[in-house]
């Protein structure tokens, strides 16, 4: 069958420095191309190449084919949205926060002169409707930061279909996702792809999501390619070394990692906890607020690695949050040792705080820019101990290096750094003080999959170094199961289930873990799934019932 798109020595240059050199592959009606890589590997510069998005100091040599036409050729304006489609990786940014969602919908309709303001308003209503989102006649009225996450995707896939494009390009669409969205978003492409014949470029640094979508897959790194062939053969036979490597830093969520007996005293005692989120606006129609945390309990015991997983949503951060009492809780009780953390205040509360510490998500957003990684690292230190600036200096060179850093790197600012040297700096911070307990909310779900593996490694090494206690907080479940020793699993503020690791995954008790283990995508060609179960109704939520020891079940 002739290719929709055909590249051919695709390569992009800023002055003498190239970014992605001699790219090559075919896109067929119906494939799906998975381009995989490490960040930096040059897989979004392909695609903005394409699009004619490239940065002004930048320049694209080869040739591109497409409808008769070398979308790279001098003067050439590629048919953007008619004919090729890009669904960028965060649909927030991609959205214009202060027009209302019908307007964005209708907007490239109409300045394509496709049909009437009449006509665009109904092909909008009819595809939100496609793409799954509930009322889109109501949707059409509101703006994008009154959406969830999932909803935000399903409208810049929306935004795309209305036009018909024959070739999707998808930019990373889940990485900012949770399972269940994830799952259904994988679906949507899967069912539009069948249903109209387009071919879907699909770029992602999950190999999971590349195991289940995918019938081709290229390999990139450092902007060139280094394998290219159907997906059964790279996940089966993968002939590159750097596709070998890439492949077995995946976790999977079918395989763990032994696990050491950790101690039996509790070092964290969480009780009765409720948070609500009351609504804001005149009281006549303020709403009656979002029960964030309901009647949660749990305990850690020192030493060990308890994982709260869950959908978006589920009150997860607000937990570690209240833990940390950077969000009060309305009532409830939090003992640390023989501290209660809920009735500290000022210098007890300081003190406190030095024993409990948080690594972010995004350790950009979590770093001083204006600061130095060696300040920063050092602050901990100005606050809680009493150093002489030679002493915290060697105590902050110690840090550095034990995150796997140059000693040298402490002069240097945050945007220095690449994402995964960035939370390594983040996790240097957090045990600067020697806290008893770190809470890690989502500290790999931005990074790409042998990056994650590095940190993972480093987390490990440094619970068994440092001695620490951790409660980390994550939707990818195949990494919980490879660093976790309890696993927590929450939904709509409730703890639904609580046990080892190794049961949960193996023999889960509640419906809502054996419908969550199921949405996960496995790195297996072989293991391809249908459409996955949608997450919904209700499920048991009583109070927590011990079916086996250790293990509990919401009755």
């Amino acid at each position: 069958m002739n290719a929709l798109l055909s590249v051919r020595d695709l390569a992009v240059h800023i002055g003498t420095r190239a970014l992605v050199e001699g790219i090559s592959f075919d896109l067929k009606v119906e494939e799906v191309l998975s381009v995989v890589g490490e960040s930096g590997s040059g897989k979004s510069m392909t695609a903005k190449a394409l699009m004619g998005l490239l940065p002004p100091a930048a320049t694209a040599t080869g040739r591109a084919e497409f409808d008769g036409a070398d979308l790279l050729g001098p003067g050439v304006v590629p048919p953007r949205g008619t004919g090729i489609g890009l669904i960028f990786q965060e649909p927030m940014t991609a959205l214009t926060p202060v027009l209302n969602i019908g307007l964005q919908l209708t907007e490239a309709l109409l300045s394509h002169e496709i049909c009437d303001p009449k006509e665009a308003r109904r092909r909008a209503v009819t595809m939100l409707d496609r793409v799954g989102i509930p009322q889109p006649e109501m949707r059409m009225r509101q703006f994008p930061h009154e959406l969830s996450g999932g909803m935000r995707q399903r409208v810049v896939i929306a935004m795309m279909m209305l036009l018909g494009p024959r070739v999707l390009i998808a930019d990373e669409p889940t990485t900012a996702l949770d399972v269940t969205v994830q799952a259904q978003i994988l679906d949507l492409l899967r069912e539009i792809v069948a249903e109209t014949g387009i071919g879907l470029i699909l770029i992602t640094h999950d190999m999971g999501v590349v195991a289940e979508m995918s019938d081709t897959v290229l390999v990139m790194k450092s902007g060139q390619a280094v394998e290219h062939g159907p997906v059964t053969r790279i996940f089966k036979t993968p002939r590159a070394d750097y596709t070998r490597t890439l492949l077995k830093a995946v976790p999977r969520i079918d395989s763990a990692r032994e696990r050491t007996k950790t101690r039996q005293d509790v070092l964290l005692s969480v009780s009765d906890i409720n948070k609500t989120f009351n609504g804001r606006g005149p009281h006549l129609f303020r709403s009656h607020g979002t029960r964030a945390l309901d009647h949660v309990s749990l305990t850690v015991r020192t030493g060990e690695t308890l994982a709260l997983v869950g959908e978006s949503g589920s009150g997860k951060t607000t937990l570690g949050r209240v833990i940390a009492r950077l969000t009060e809780a309305d009532e409830g009780k939090i003992q640390l040792n023989s501290l209660d953390l809920r009735a500290c205040k000022g210098r007890e509360l300081r003190a406190a705080r030095r024993q409990v510490q948080m690594i972010f998500q995004d350790p950009y957003a979590s770093l001083d820019p204006r600061q130095t990684v060696g300040h920063t690292i050092a602050e901990p230190l100005i606050i809680h101990e009493k150093l002489r600036r030679s002493e915290r200096n060697e105590r902050v060179r110690q840090l550095i290096e034990k995150v796997g850093l140059e000693a040298d790197m402490a002069r240097r600012y945050p945007h220095e750094f690449s994402g995964g040297q960035r939370q390594r700096i983040a996790i240097a911070r957090a045990i600067a003080a020697r806290p008893s307990l770190i809470i890690a909310d989502e500290p790999t779900s931005a990074l790409d999959v042998s990056v994650q593996a590095r940190i993972l490694d480093l987390l490990e090494e440094l619970k068994r170094g440092e001695e620490l206690t951790m409660l980390f907080i994550s939707h990818d479940l195949a990494v919980v199961r490879q660093i976790a020793d309890r696993v927590a699993v929450m939904r709509h503020g409730k703890i639904l289930e609580l046990g080892p690791t190794t049961q949960i995954f193996a023999a889960p008790r509640h419906p809502y873990t054996r419908a969550l283990i199921d949405v996960v995508p496995v790195p297996d060609p072989a293991r391809k799934r249908g459409v996955r179960p949608a997450l919904k109704g209700s499920y048991p939520a009583g109070p927590l019932v011990e079916s086996s020891p250790g293990h509990w079940v919401a009755s």
